[in-house]
C-alpha cells in the first residue's frame, strides 16, 4: 500500500480530503504533521508486532559488533547463526570467521521528503487496518470543536489490544508408531 493511499484513506476518514489539491487536503496543518505523524504511529505498531528480518555478515575472530553495526535498521536482536558468539550489553562478540545469519525484528523506513512519493508500506495488513485511527486520533487531538480526535483515539487503543504479536502458531511432529493410547 502507497502512502498516497494511506492518506487518501485518513484524510476521508476525519473529512479533510480533496482529491484535486496536489496535497490531498486544504488544511495546512494536517498537511505540515501528517507524515511526522504517520511515521510515529508506525513505530508504535511495530513495537507491538514486530517486523521480521535477517541479513548475513561476514564477521572475523573476536570482532566486537553493535546491534545497530550488525542492522542499521535493527530493533530488537533474535538469534544469531552460524557462528561461534556472545552477547553483551548491545554488543555481539564473535569467536570466530565465519558468515553470520542475524534474525532480528526492525524498524520500518520512515517517510521522508526524499522518499514521500514512492513511499510503500512494510506493515502486515492487520496493522495497516489500525494505523489510520491512529493518526486520525492524533491529527484531530488538538480540535477542541468536536471530539472526533478522541474517538478515532479510543478506537485506534480498542485495536491495538486485540494485535496478535504471532507470525506463525508453532508446530510439533510426532513419529514412530506407538502413541501410548
Amino acid at each position: 500500500m502507497t502512502l498516497t493511499d494511506v492518506k487518501k484513506q485518513i484524510l476521508a476518514m476525519i473529512e479533510e480530503l480533496n482529491p484535486e489539491s496536489e496535497l490531498l487536503t486544504d488544511d495546512p496543518d494536517i498537511s505540515a504533521k501528517i507524515n511526522y505523524v504517520i511515521n510515529q504511529i508506525m513505530i508504535e505498531l511495530v513495537r507491538l508486532k514486530k517486523l521480521p528480518a535477517n541479513k548475513t555478515t561476514e564477521v572475523k575472530e573476536n570482532e566486537v559488533k553493535s546491534f545497530t553495526e550488525l542492522a542499521d535498521d535493527l530493533f530488537q536482536l533474535n538469534m544469531i547463526r552460524g557462528v561461534k558468539h556472545n552477547i553483551v550489553d548491545n554488543t555481539v562478540i564473535f569467536e570466530e570467521d565465519g558468515t553470520a545469519n542475524v534474525f532480528y525484528y526492525k524498524y520500518p523506513t520512515l517517510i521522508t521528503d526524499e522518499n514521500a512519493s514512492t513511499y510503500e508500506f512494510e506493515l502486515p495488513m492487520d496493522l495497516m487496518q489500525i494505523l489510520p485511527y491512529g493518526v486520525a486520533g492524533d491529527l484531530l487531538k488538538s480540535d477542541i470543536s468536536a471530539n472526533y480526535g478522541q474517538v478515532y483515539a479510543n478506537r485506534y487503543e480498542s485495536m491495538i489490544q486485540r494485535i496478535d504479536p504471532r507470525y506463525s502458531t508453532g508446530s510439533f511432529y510426532i513419529s514412530g508408531d506407538d502413541y501410548g493410547f
